[in-house]
């Protein structure tokens, strides 16, 4: 080998770690921004161990009001038996906090599978094909996007429900019904990521030899679009609890009998307050508080860290703070 040449070397491929989103995003966040992003991820981790768990961790079932043949017995305060009192129906506070957790975790996964494919398919077509079809879509979305969600979602469960259901059935007219929320969403980023890749040269080479349509939007087009879906998804979670809570606060939910609510809980806890009974309020408030805090703060650090703007300043700030090895 001729001196002072330098062997050819093949790229170095990047490690798993950096290419999975939520452990490259931590492998590279420092101080504050590690922060919340742990603290995020250590109360959503909490969520989902206590909802997949729930029949293990909870001392009683959802519905049940008696034990050994003896009634629980209506607003009990807290003992041993019942940690965290009863309710007015007579349910055990704590079985249905723990129970609630898997019902709000079912309607996550299950709205967010839905917006997902529904969203990302109708915005890879319609960013990639254009025309008449692309127009009509933005103008629906626009319009789903612009009426108030909560409202849209009521509407939705009443249509699909009627107001009353059964565990599966109002689970999945709960996450129909905020997958009408969330798919404009994913439409519009997924859409606008489309019309600018499509514009690439790799894409255009890709038409002219002849690659099929079908092959172009899915190993060209579409895995250079979803960049920023999890970021969507993780701040959708939390969206979809509150929106689930709501249904349940007003009426629209889960029947009582048919799984646990934290919605549902906290307006039949109304009344107990001006009584000045508290348990029967503040677990399953403090549950959706804690639920909604974990996953916002992951996809808010997450959206922070995906931004380039925001990792040249961390970059630039690191070197400022870098010693400069100069003489003293």
């Amino acid at each position: 080998m001729p001196t002072g040449v330098l062997p050819a070397t093949a790229p170095r491929k990047r490690p798993l770690a950096d290419r999975i989103p939520v452990i490259s995003h931590l492998r590279h966040s420092v101080g504050w921004q590690r922060t919340m992003l742990v603290t995020g991820l250590v109360l959503t981790g909490l969520f989902v161990i206590v909802a997949i768990f729930a029949p293990l961790i909870a001392p009683y079932g959802y519905a049940q009001r008696t034990v050994d043949g003896h009634d629980f017995g209506t607003l009990q305060p807290p003992s041993a038996a019942h940690p965290l009192g009863t309710t007015v129906s007579g349910f055990d506070v704590l079985s249905r906090t723990i129970w609630g957790a898997q019902t709000a975790l079912l309607v996550i996964v299950c709205a967010i599978l839905f917006s997902i494919f529904i969203g990302i398919f109708i915005g890879l077509v319609s960013g990639y094909f254009g025309g008449w079809l692309d127009r009509i879509l933005v103008v629906i979305a626009d319009a789903i996007y612009a009426f108030p969600s909560l409202l849209l979602a009521i509407v939705m469960a009443i249509v699909i429900s009627h107001g009353q259901s059964t565990l599966w059935g109002g689970i999945l007219a709960a996450a129909i019904s905020i997958t009408v929320v969330f798919v404009p969403q994913y439409f519009r980023i997924v859409r606008s990521e489309v019309v600018r890749v499509k514009a690439e040269p790799f894409v255009e080479s890709a038409r002219v030899i002849g690659v099929p349509t079908f092959r172009i939007l899915v190993r060209h087009v579409l895995r250079n679009s979803t960049r920023s879906v999890p970021v969507v998804v993780t701040l959708n979670a939390s969206e979809a609890v509150l929106t689930l809570a709501g249904l349940g606060f007003l009426g629209f939910g889960i029947e009582a009998t048919a799984a646990s609510e934290w919605g549902y809980d906290l307006s039949r806890a109304v009344s107990d307050v001006t009584s000045h009974i508290w348990w029967t309020a503040i677990p399953p408030g403090v549950a959706i508080v804690i639920v909604v805090l974990g996953i916002t703060l992951v996809g808010e650090s997450l959206n922070d860290l995906s931004d380039p703007r925001l990792r040249r300043r961390r970059r630039a700030a690191s070197a400022a703070k870098a010693p400069t090895g100069g003489d003293e």
